[in-house]
């Protein structure tokens, strides 16, 4: 399994500021709608195009699109704040919504939505999800998107754990990874560290614990 941790002075700046417990959601928002679409512009280096006709102001000529179905699948709630600016690279990609959540006693994902649908699912999928901590979201989602027929299968996040990687190395090995960083462990409860507290929490103001800013 390939995994890219992007190494680049803006994606690190944009990484400390959502390290910072004192960005604000807005500008927390902002922070990983600009690094999602950094990732995504590396992940999808390797998409099939083809070549079509178009017309300049001057003359006829060939040019490229993306001939492949592509669908994004952010894993609710977190994943959403993600979406949004890789839609604007390539709005003709479809998005289907996976729920999980993470039960805080035993750390396994449990799924509560799922609305993938149809005989033809999409080419190459892109999950969406900010964090990888234990790997268990991850490996569901996986799990989820071969049972309905994807055959390649690229997951964008933010910050992963070295435990989370290896346990999704194990299970699933073909799967592609782009993150911008890799945080060396997991605490008892099972987050990310030094991490950045909880993703979708910051994202949309619902604080927990002493976490509040």
């Amino acid at each position: 399994m390939e995994v890219v941790s992007l190494d680049h002075p803006l994606i690190t700046d944009l990484v400390s500021q959502l390290r910072d417990k004192t960005t604000k959601p807005h500008r927390f928002r902002e922070a990983v709608r600009k690094l999602s679409t950094l990732l995504f512009y590396e992940a999808a280096r390797d998409l099939k195009t083809e070549t079509v006709e178009i017309e300049t102001p001057l003359m006829k000529t060939d040019g490229v699109r993306v001939s492949e179905k592509v669908g994004l699948v952010p894993i609710l709630r977190a994943g959403l704040g993600m979406a949004d600016g890789i839609l604007q690279l390539l709005p003709e990609a479809q998005v289907w919504h996976l729920g999980l959540y993470r039960d805080e006693k035993t750390l396994e994902a449990i799924s509560y939505y799922n609305k993938l649908s149809g005989a033809h699912p999409v080419e190459v999928a892109f999950v969406l999800d900010p964090m990888i901590a234990t790997g268990g979201t991850a490996i569901r989602t996986v799990q989820t998107l071969e049972e309905w027929g994807v055959k390649r299968i690229k997951l964008i996040g933010l910050l992963a754990s070295k435990v989370g990687l290896k346990e999704l190395q194990e299970k699933h090995p073909n799967t592609q990874i782009y993150v911008c960083a890799v945080d060396p462990e997991l605490n008892e409860d099972g987050y990310i560290v030094p991490g950045l507290g909880d993703a979708g929490d910051r994202q949309f103001g619902t604080y927990w614990g002493k976490e509040a800013v």
